[in-house]
């Protein structure tokens, strides 16, 4: 789980009383409005993640809090709020990015490991292990991950996002996106060989370090 995940639960589990919930479930204005600053920020990030584009984003989280406000009666506080809040505004992105004109997609093979006929990797992967321990704490090392992951084509990039950022099981993806399970691990295997070639040069150089 992400760190800013595990912020919103911190939070979440702050605020996810049984007061809070009576008074979301009614329609208490004052009480949404306590919840919208405390994840607001967490959640604007995911629209950003999955958008990448600040306004689209935005606009995403305006809607996703106006579904939210509407649906509260139907909030039991059986998922923490952020939990709830959460699920909305990625359901709210995938509309948006379901009615995008698609663009053309580049082809993911070129950054995918060869193999030998045999069916191994034709050359033995970088242990990242010690190097990456050092590189994850480091915030360009952040950048540069997000930026890797932008250079994905966006069916493998909002795999990866969805099931490895946001943490959504297998099943839910495949459902928001309306592809199959088996599918969805195949875009995802992928997406994280594709990342792994961006990345490994990086991991090199830290490593001979």
């Amino acid at each position: 789980m992400s760190p800013a995940r595990s912020a919103a639960g911190r939070q979440a589990d702050e605020a996810n009383d049984p007061e809070l919930v009576a008074a979301l479930r009614v329609g208490d204005l004052t009480a949404f409005e306590k919840i919208i600053r405390e994840q607001g920020g967490v959640l604007l990030a995911v629209a950003r993640r999955l958008l990448r584009n600040d306004d689209e984003a935005r606009e995403a989280v305006q809607d996703a809090f106006v579904s939210a406000f509407r649906s509260c009666s139907r909030f039991e506080g059986a998922s923490r709020i952020s939990t709830w809040l959460h699920r909305i505004v990625v359901n709210t992105c995938l509309m948006r990015l379901r009615t995008q004109r698609r663009r053309v997609e580049v082809s993911i093979d070129e950054w995918l490991p060869p193999f030998l006929p045999d069916g191994h990797h034709e050359t033995a992967f970088v242990d990242w292990s010690n190097a990456a321990h050092a590189l994850v704490e480091q915030q360009e090392t952040c950048a540069l991950v997000r930026r890797c992951i932008d250079r994905l084509p966006e069916a493998y990039r909002t795999v990866l996002l969805m099931r490895d950022i946001e943490g959504i099981p297998v099943d839910e993806v495949a459902a928001a996106l309306e592809i199959s399970p088996n599918a969805v691990h195949i875009r995802l295997h992928r997406a994280r060989q594709a990342l792994r070639t961006f990345l490994d040069p990086v991991f090199l150089r830290g490593r001979a370090s």
